[in-house]
Order: C-alpha cells, then sequence, then structure tokens
C-alpha cells in the first residue's frame, strides 16, 4: 500500500484545472496578506462597461495601463513568500488570485474585453512582463474569449505552452484553453497534439497528454493511451504526474478501461498510484 504523502504543488494544479481551470501560485495565509486581499476585493466592484464595446482598443496601451493597476496593489511581503512558492522562477507582485481577479474583471468592466488580434496583441505584452500575474491575467482575458476562439488561436496557445513554461500556466493552457479549442474545432487535434507529443519540449508533450481532461464521453481514449505509451519510459515527473492524471480524469468515465491499461501497460509508481487514487486496482 502507498504511503500518505503531502500534497504537491502538481496535487494543487490538478484540483485547480478540475474546478475551473484557474491556477496561481498558493501562498501562506498570512494576515497582513489576507487583510490586504479583503480590502482590494470590498473596495472594487465591477461597473457596467460605460465605454462602446465597439470602439477600439488599444492593445499595447490596453496591457500597460491593465499591468500598472495591478503593479499599483503590489504587496512584496506577500510576493516573497509566492515567489518562494514557484521556486523563484518568477517574480510576483503579490496579489493573491481573488484579489487579481477583481482588479481584472474591474479594468474590463471599464476598458472592455479585447477579440481577435487586439487580444493576442494584449496577450502577448502581458506575457513578455516579468511578474506571473501578468501571465495569470493574460489567461484570464483568453477564458473571456474562449467561445469566441477561432481555429487560428491554437498557434498563439503553441506559443505561450512553451513560453515561461511552468505547470501553473502549462496546465490552465492545456486542460482549458486548448482543451475547448481542440473540441470545436477536432480537425487541428492532428497538426497540434499529435505533433506535440512527439516533441523535444517535455511542456508540449505535457499538453498533448492533457488536453483531454475535461472532454469525459468525448475522449478519444486511442489518442489517449497511445500518448501515454509514447510518453510511458520517461523519466520526468512532469510528464509522469500527467500521465496519471489523465487517466484518472478519464475513470470516471471508463474506470473498467483504465484498469485495464494500467494492468497492461508498463507505467512508472506514479502514473499508476495517481490513475488508481479513486477507482482501486478492482
Amino acid at each position: 500500500m502507498a504511503q500518505r504523502r503531502r500534497r504537491t504543488a502538481q496535487d494543487i494544479s490538478e484540483d485547480s484545472v478540475n474546478n475551473s481551470a484557474k491556477t496561481s501560485a498558493k501562498t501562506s495565509a498570512k494576515t497582513s496578506a489576507n487583510t490586504s486581499t479583503k480590502t482590494i476585493t470590498a473596495k472594487i466592484r465591477p461597473k457596467k462597461a460605460r465605454l462602446s464595446m465597439n470602439k477600439p482598443i488599444d492593445p499595447e496601451a490596453y496591457a500597460a495601463d491593465l499591468a500598472s493597476l495591478l503593479r499599483a496593489h503590489a504587496h512584496p511581503a506577500e510576493a516573497v513568500r509566492m515567489a518562494a512558492y514557484m521556486k523563484n522562477r518568477y517574480p510576483f507582485f503579490g496579489i493573491k488570485s481573488p484579489a487579481r481577479e477583481a482588479l481584472t474583471r474591474q479594468f474590463a468592466a471599464e476598458r472592455g474585453i479585447p477579440e481577435g488580434d487586439a487580444l493576442e496583441r494584449v496577450v502577448l505584452a502581458l506575457w513578455a512582463q516579468p511578474e506571473r500575474e501578468l501571465q495569470n491575467v493574460a489567461m484570464s482575458l483568453l477564458e473571456k474569449r474562449v467561445k469566441r476562439a477561432d481555429r487560428g488561436q491554437a498557434d498563439l496557445l503553441e506559443r505561450l505552452i512553451a513560453d515561461k513554461s511552468w505547470w501553473d500556466t502549462v496546465d490552465m493552457l492545456a486542460g482549458k484553453l486548448a482543451g475547448t479549442l481542440f473540441a470545436k474545432y477536432p480537425d487541428l487535434i492532428p497538426a497540434y497534439p499529435d505533433r506535440w507529443i512527439l516533441s523535444d519540449n517535455l511542456w508540449l508533450r505535457r499538453s498533448a497528454l492533457l488536453f483531454q481532461l475535461s472532454y469525459r464521453e468525448r475522449t478519444d481514449t486511442e489518442r489517449l493511451f497511445r500518448y501515454i505509451r509514447l510518453c510511458a519510459g520517461e523519466a520526468d515527473f512532469f510528464i509522469r504526474k500527467a500521465i496519471g492524471w489523465a487517466l484518472r480524469q478519464y475513470a470516471r468515465t471508463d474506470a473498467d478501461a483504465v484498469r485495464a491499461f494500467v494492468r497492461d501497460t508498463p507505467l512508472s509508481p506514479l502514473s499508476v498510484r495517481e490513475a488508481l487514487k479513486r477507482i482501486g486496482s478492482d
């Protein structure tokens, strides 16, 4: 029997995508930070947009003003804790998810939400900034327009997956945004996930494993199992974890198929444990 272990950052990522695919760095619940978050969210009440939605959006100005808004609400002490939690890979403003989302809603209500080429330019401008919250905001904007996304967005998502890559962005990009796009345009799957799974970039391979997370009965089981077999021998933690996560999600739909696949396929102990976590081996 596997020993009990502490939840990892990947466990938190999975729960986040499962519950609306919203990710952000988990931080210590310090009194001062909580007070700051409550103050921000209490003061910010999204207003109905007063600007015409037909008015053109200047992408560069939009991204710069949005970044300035978040910078004005920075919490330096919390930023240190958030960066440490993410192994100091990226700097942070120190704004927790509720406050960040409230600020983004306020800004979008007043300035509108870009779409099409303007949205892509805003997203890329935000992605180029060092603070991690700005990549989170970029994904939030994409999510707000996810139902309107056209097939051309696949190139943008691939670019974002491969840039400033870590689980906190990749899992949202793959599990929510790419998954929704490929469900809408399934003919893109051979050109993107089928290529990603063979990529030298582990985050593209992880994305190929995860894009069907929410598909349930629509899951292409043959493709999922084929992808897993291609990666089953990899030693990388993020690939092994993704294999287990993808199987665990599909087990909600067909537990017997997952058990049989795990029984017949050489997988790492981590992948097996994650795959069978909720269903058991028999």
